[in-house]
């Protein structure tokens, strides 16, 4: 499969890498950034997410990809398709992480919309959904702005932290 797997107007997503560990790092390791997961992760957390990530495109062929700003070439986040488990199954959902330094000029909704885009068109799936922390109302806004709508709530256990989600959904037109 190819490296780079989806282009929009300022973006490309690609498959990660090793070496994108550093540009992961500036991510993972931020508090900000990282308050729904409960704070930073540490070195070898963010190198187990980089793990599952590659085991992610072995096993299903899509995990999360480098987000690539074209101007500049820098990974400036994550977006992408994963198989997460909700209330005894598994959906197919669009997760987002992006550098703080990025937030708020339409990054994440524009890789968003692509990784729909592609799960609809690529993947041939019926629905695609983002499973987001009752307190990040950020990423609920870039659910929104996908076309996703609230579907239901379930509770996750991370880190010691009963922490509710919402499940956002859309289906293929």
């Amino acid at each position: 499969m190819m490296d780079q797997m989806i282009q929009t107007e300022r973006l490309y997503l690609r498959r990660l890498r090793q070496e994108d560990f550093g540009a992961l790092c500036k991510i993972m390791q931020d508090e900000q950034t990282m308050y729904a997961y409960e704070g930073a992760y540490s070195e070898e957390e963010v190198h187990a997410w980089l793990d599952r990530q590659l085991e992610r495109y072995e096993q299903h062929g899509f995990g999360l990809w480098a987000v690539v700003l074209k101007q500049t070439d820098e990974v400036i986040g994550q977006c992408g398709l994963t198989m997460q488990p909700w209330k005894g199954g598994e959906v197919l959902e669009i997760g987002y992480l992006f550098q703080r330094a990025y937030w708020h000029q339409g990054y994440a909704t524009e890789a968003a919309r692509a990784c729909k885009e592609y799960a609809f068109h690529v993947l041939q799936a019926d629905e695609v959904c983002s499973i987001i922390r009752d307190t990040n109302v950020a990423s609920q806004k870039v659910a929104l702005r996908n076309g996703m709508t609230p579907a239901d709530m379930m509770v996750k256990h991370f880190r010691g932290v009963d922490m509710p989600h919402c499940r956002y959904v859309v289906r293929r037109a």
